[in-house]
């Protein structure tokens, strides 16, 4: 145990308390009544990943189990890993303040591509060898879970094995194995055999790439897809009635109900809507229970509903009025992120008035109607026009609006629409009288890059040049220079990263290495992010970025990530892809199925 080390070293830090542990509802277990012990790792900082849903939810999960125990675990600052190794302090849980590597299992959720590098770096605050092979039977086992590992391959060399899809069943199942194997004296390699069993349980050791000489990949070995895991029934999903309760402030501090899961709409950018399908409603009344737990057990007075789409669930104003007649008795805050502009309206306005009008956040994707079809976002000038005036009459006076910049048939006409659309917004809100005139309209436009991703109708188009989403930028900032507007956009650099290790293989892993060798980490923070590093580090593995991110794949090209089935049919992310070239669009599941492949997922759902 750490805890005299700890207290020599924490003044030293800064945020001290995102590493001592022992917050209100952190759970404690006798450790010898615990036969599994699960060290659930975010490979970011307290701050980010505390306000983490899917943590949460399967942190207590497993400590539902009495048997076993999950403790958190979190990427730490340079300061504190520093302190760390002077003082001979191994990375270990806040729950026990152990080193993680007496654990079982260090599963690691994998949310962001530039957080692989932290992996490791965690791996090694641990005192564990970053490669798989390197690990012995007296080493935990390494597994993966979360959004990336729809494309594990370039994580393959350091993980035993990968969670693929929604992990509250597949996490017991398991550990059930583990904690038998374990009694029956099996080896490590034993238990991973008897894992990959287990639908929705993908074993990279167990698969073979071969590569063309173009750079290609000429086939994977064996052919046996690993079919993703869901839940059927979100009702009968399990849902943490209690929080951990930090100590100092994060990203997110307050309750979070999911409400929803999946997406009803098929934006082919968006690989979330495409990954997480089926889609599945939670009703009223669990959503309004989990709330009132939650509040009532952490003290919370500002809940967030949880979702791809908020004001998709299908009695939006009716699961309003049941919360806000709650939130607003007790003097608690209702937030509804992710809300589309369409289904944006005077009765959910109407509803959530109550909560602080800190500002709306839109995103069209495109300026011009012809490039929003082609991404199949659905909505119409109108529909924005519409959103933004219920806003300006409800007391708005500061928008968001999101961006992409790079886009598949992108012109400059589309760039300019950008423009357009602003100015009509600022017009719209001067010629609207209900509109506060205490304050002017402030408009925040954020630019993206766009980032073709695994699963998504867009997987098989290449991402933009830098000389080209440069010159993109500046031709909007030459034409958009209305000072009530803020323009802001992602660094390039950190976009061809993102895509390249997004889409690509198992080559990429030794320069994931050899970029975290070289001290690459924390590479999503400006302040950390070393871009020349990673461009050596891809040059002396003889690898091009550009091969992943900025070339075009044909239809018939074996992807990195084909062994995996995600229920979505390769068929129809072509024919879609396709489709947007025919800028033709194709209707939200609501009105009508479009065939994707998840088949009976969804035939017995009233979406």
């Amino acid at each position: 145990m750490y805890k005299e080390k700890l207290e020599i070293i924490l003044p030293n830090v800064q945020k001290p308390a995102r590493y001592i542990g022992g917050e209100i509802n952190s759970i404690h277990k006798e450790k010898s009544k615990i036969d599994v012990r699960f060290a659930f790792c975010f490979p970011e900082t307290y701050d980010i990943g505390m306000s983490h849903l899917g943590m949460k939810i399967l942190y207590s999960l497993k400590n539902n189990v009495d048997n076993y125990w999950c403790e958190r675990v979190f990427m730490h600052l340079p300061d504190m890993a520093e302190e760390m190794r002077k003082n001979s302090i191994l990375l270990y849980g806040l729950e026990s303040l152990e080193p993680i590597r007496d654990f079982d299992f260090i599963g690691f959720t994998l949310q962001y591509e530039l957080t692989y590098t932290n992996v490791l770096a965690m791996l090694d605050l641990a005192g564990l060898p970053v490669l798989a092979k390197e690990r012995t039977d007296t080493h935990p086992l390494v597994i993966g879970g979360g959004p990336c590992v729809c494309n594990p391959e370039p994580l393959a060399d350091f993980f035993d094995l990968f969670v693929i899809g929604e992990g509250e069943e597949v996490n017991l199942e398991l550990m059930k194995l583990y904690e038998k194997c374990k009694k029956e004296k099996k080896s490590k390699a034993e238990f991973i055999e008897k894992a990959a069993e287990i639908e929705g349980i993908y074993v990279p050791s167990l698969y073979e790439t071969t590569y063309k000489n173009d750079g290609r990949i000429e086939k994977i070995t064996p052919e046996k897809k690993v079919k993703k895991r869901i839940i059927k029934n979100l009702n009968e999903a399990f849902t943490p009635e209690i929080f951990v309760v930090p100590f100092c402030e994060i990203v997110h501090d307050r309750a979070i109900s999911e409400i929803l899961r999946g997406c009803i709409r098929g934006c082919r950018f968006c690989q979330a809507g495409f990954i997480y399908r089926p889609y599945r409603e939670r009703s009223e009344g669990k959503i309004l229970g989990n709330i009132k737990s939650l509040c009532e057990n952490t003290g919370y007075d500002e809940v967030s509903l949880s979702s791809l789409s908020t004001g998709d669930y299908k009695e939006i104003e009716n699961l309003l009025k049941i919360l806000t007649d709650y939130t607003n008795k007790n003097s608690i805050n209702l937030s509804l992120p992710s809300m589309r502009i369409d289904s944006f309206n005077d009765e959910i306005l109407q509803q959530v008035k109550s909560v602080r009008k800190s500002g709306l956040t839109f995103a069209p994707e495109a300026g011009t109607q012809r490039l929003r079809d082609i991404i199949n976002k659905n909505i119409t000038e109108d529909d924005i026009l519409r959103g933004c005036k219920i806003a300006f009459e409800g007391g708005y006076t500061s928008v968001k609006l999101y961006f992409m910049l790079g886009l598949p048939e992108e012109t400059d006409e589309d760039i300019e629409g950008i423009k357009i659309l602003v100015e009509k917004i600022i017009e719209l809100f001067y010629n609207t009288p209900e509109r506060n005139k205490s304050k002017a309209i402030s408009i925040s436009v954020t630019l993206s890059t766009f980032i073709p991703k695994p699963f998504t109708p867009f997987e098989f188009e290449p991402q933009l040049s830098r000389e080209e989403i440069i010159r993109k930028r500046k031709y909007l900032l030459s034409i958009l220079k209305n000072k009530k507007v803020k323009i802001s956009w992602s660094d390039y650099n950190a976009s061809i990263l993102e895509a390249a290790l997004a889409r690509g293989d198992r080559r990429l892993g030794k320069v994931i290495l050899k970029a975290w060798q070289s001290g690459c980490q924390l590479d999503g923070w400006d302040e950390h992010f070393n871009f020349e590093k990673w461009e050596k580090a891809f040059s002396d593995c003889g690898l091009d970025m550009s091969f992943y991110a900025n070339r075009k794949r044909e239809y018939d090209e074996i992807t990195p990530w084909s062994m995996l089935n995600m229920l979505v049919s390769r068929e129809f992310l072509i024919e879609e892809n396709k489709r947007a070239h025919d800028m033709k669009t194709t209707p939200s599941c609501r009105e009508k199925c479009a065939s994707c492949g998840i088949g009976g997922a969804c035939s017995e759902r009233k979406i």
